[in-house]
């Protein structure tokens, strides 16, 4: 018997490779795991055989002959943790860039997760046990502030806060080149790339809301420092609309100008200010979180 089925739709898998459909599903194995299932003809397609690299189209059956792992109990651990506040309901946090929020295909240790677990063992039975406390996140590459939940009552209305987008998210983000004005707003809906489903793009076949607002802080010989005010939560908004009006963030490998003789460290994006109610006083929290030393470096470098 398959362990797991899927009818593709318009709006569910069509026009996606084969592979990356299986690996955005199934977590527990990467891509190029499931590239070895399908050679192993594991995977069946209308009962079937296929490539790795067909194109999914609506009605296809995809049929997986592969037993799933349980997924495994994030472990704790005494990973550093930058805290700037924390009560029993919730805490605060400074994220570094590179640390993974939460675990993923080929990373089940040192998330931040993890680390949350080690400092407030209680996160444990807040959400999902996938992502313990995580009401929101940030790119393994984007550093600054997350707020976390400690309890189930506060992980519920900090949920509902970002989903009826009463959250404050400002960020730091340099661009390339000058802006077309000192401040405007991209609002093109994104969703998964029509062909490669790992991106996000305009050119999607299920397109969602999305809204960025920016405002130039500084004007420099080559880029534009930016403070950036994303209205809705989409993977990777800020990157696809920087992207989409001819401005990528720099550092961007994603997304950014591959071409691109500079070679910084990392993407340029920082979230700095994180305002949001107290879910249990009501009370009104701003937290700020200054650009890291290695931003400002690369900030430096572009005077």
């Amino acid at each position: 018997m398959p362990e797991k089925k899927y009818v593709i739709t318009t709006r569910f898998g069509a026009g996606e490779r084969l592979d990356v459909f299986l690996s955005r599903q199934i977590m527990e194995f990467t891509r190029s795991q499931f590239q070895r299932f399908i050679d192993k003809e594991l995977v069946l397609v209308n009962g079937s055989f296929k490539k790795p690299s067909y194109k999914l189209r609506p009605g296809d059956r995809v049929e997986l002959d592969v037993e799933i792992p349980p997924p495994e109990d994030i472990q704790p651990e005494d990973l550093p943790l930058q805290i700037l506040f924390a009560d029993e309901h919730i805490a605060v946090i400074d994220k570094k860039a590179g640390m993974i929020v939460h675990p993923g295909a080929g990373a089940r240790h040192g998330t931040l997760a993890s680390a949350l677990l080690f400092k407030f063992p209680e996160t444990r039975n807040v959400g999902s046990p996938e992502r313990p406390g995580l009401v929101h996140r940030l790119d393994k590459e984007t550093s600054g502030v997350m707020v976390v939940a400690r309890s189930p009552q506060a992980y519920f209305d900090l949920k509902s806060q970002f989903k009826n987008r009463e959250v404050k998210k400002i960020y730091w983000g340099l661009a390339w080149g000058k802006m077309p004005q000192p401040e405007g707003t991209m609002d093109w809906p994104i969703g998964r790339h029509v062909k490669y489903g790992q991106r996000m793009s305009i050119k999607t076949k299920t397109p969602r809301v999305a809204e960025t607002r920016y405002r130039v802080l500084r004007e420099l010989r080559e880029a534009s420092l930016l403070e950036i005010h994303p209205l809705t939560g989409r993977t990777h908004q800020i990157r696809v609309h920087l992207s989409t009006a001819g401005h990528p963030l720099v550092g961007d490998k994603r997304y950014g100008n591959r071409n691109d003789k500079r070679r910084v460290p990392r993407l340029f994006l920082h979230a700095h200010r994180l305002g949001f109610r107290h879910p249990d006083t009501g009370a009104w929290l701003e937290f700020n979180s200054p650009l890291p030393d290695d931003l400002a470096s690369i900030l430096k470098s572009f005077e």
